[in-house]
C-alpha cells in the first residue's frame, strides 16, 4: 500500500509542538543562569557545569535549525511525530538535569553535577544516538551529505559520554567539556554555512 503524501499543514504543526518543548528547555537553562545573578554567592558556581549549560544551549539552537529539514519528508506519519517529540523531551530532561528544582541535598553545583553525572551523560549519549536516527529519517542523501565525520562525531560523543558517566576525574571532565563546546560550535557553524 502506497503512503499518502503528507498534508503541508502537518510540518508547521509539528514544528510548533517541537518549538514549545525546545523553548521550555531554553527557558530552563536561562532561568538557571539567572539564579546566579539573582542570588550571587548563595550557591558556588562550577565552571564545568556551566560549560555543559553552554553546550546544551548551542546543541538546542542547532537542533532547532536542523529540524527544519523535516519539511522535505514526503510522508510524516504519527511515528515520525512521536519520535521527534520524544527526541525533544530528551533535551528537556537534560536541561532539567543541569538545573534541578532545588540543591538542598547538595553542597553546591559541583557536588550535584558530579553525583548526577551518570544520568546526565547517559541521556546525552542517548541524544547523540537518537540524532543519528533523526538524520537518517531525512533520507540517505541528506545523511550522506554530512560525510563520514557525522557518524564518527556522534559515535565519539557517545563513547566520551559513557566514560564521563563512569569517571569522576575532574581533568577528564574539564577536557571533555572544553573540547565538546569548541567542536559543537565549529560543527554548527560549518553545518549552517555549508548546507543551508
Amino acid at each position: 500500500m502506497d503512503q499518502v503524501p503528507t498534508n503541508p499543514e502537518i510540518f508547521p504543526h509539528i514544528r510548533t509542538v517541537m518549538g514549545m518543548v525546545v523553548s521550555l528547555s531554553l527557558a530552563r537553562l536561562l532561568s538557571g543562569l539567572a539564579l546566579f545573578v539573582q542570588h550571587p554567592g548563595k550557591t558556588r558556581v562550577y565552571w564545568i557545569h556551566l560549560g555543559w549549560v553552554l553546550f546544551m544551549f548551542v546543541f538546542l539552537v542547532h537542533f532547532w535549525w536542523w529540524e527544519f529539514h523535516l519539511h522535505s519528508l514526503a510522508v510524516i506519519d504519527v511515528s515520525v511525530y512521536l519520535f521527534v517529540i520524544l527526541y525533544c523531551c530528551v533535551f528537556f530532561f537534560l536541561c532539567v538535569m543541569l538545573f534541578p528544582t532545588t540543591l538542598e541535598d547538595y553542597s553546591d553545583y559541583e557536588h550535584y553535577f558530579m553525583s548526577r553525572r551518570a544520568w546526565f551523560f547517559g541521556f546525552l549519549a542517548l541524544a547523540f544516538a537518537v540524532d543519528l536516527v533523526d538524520t537518517a529519517l531525512k533520507g540517505k542523501q541528506y545523511f550522506a551529505s554530512y560525510g563520514l565525520e557525522y557518524p564518527a562525531r556522534n559515535t565519539a560523543y557517545i563513547l566520551f559520554c559513557i566514560a564521563a558517566a563512569w569517571t569522576a576525574n575532574r581533568r577528564f571532565h574539564a577536557a571533555f567539556v572544553v573540547a565538546a563546546v569548541a567542536y559543537q560550535l565549529l560543527w554548527m557553524y560549518r553545518a549552517f554555512d555549508l548546507l543551508d
